[in-house]
């Protein structure tokens, strides 16, 4: 079994296509929807994705609220820079052991989303 794409319900997919796409570089795979219930797909082309969905039923329960995500980066220094120009708060990476290091930082919806590093 392989994880096709994980979903989040966004409320503006300009500003979270800004955000995955434009800052974290997810490619767009697909777009489509009516302006009322856009979906937008992001990651590589075989791989796992993630789905944007914006519009249709409301969301119970806070969005973003108890979900994270993991994405390794190709350049972690080059996407802080990135960030930090865009303002985006970088807060202190935790380090569990020397071979690894991580960011926690928040989508425009809240969720969380933490930026890997494997070192060395």
């Amino acid at each position: 079994m392989t994880i096709n794409w994980t979903t989040i319900h966004v409320k503006d997919m300009e500003a979270s296509l800004a955000f995955y796409h434009g800052l974290l570089g997810l490619p767009v795979a697909e777009r489509f929807g009516p302006p009322e219930h856009q979906i937008a797909m992001l990651g590589p082309e075989e791989g796992t994705k993630l789905e944007l969905l914006c519009g249709g039923p409301p969301i119970q329960g806070p969005v973003g609220a108890g979900v994270s995500m993991g994405f390794t980066p190709d350049n972690m220094g080059e996407l802080l820079e990135k960030l930090a120009a865009a303002g985006v708060s970088i807060p202190e990476p935790m380090s569990p052991n020397p071979s690894l290091r991580f960011f926690f930082i928040q989508d425009p919806d809240g969720y969380t989303v933490q930026l890997v590093e494997q070192l060395g």
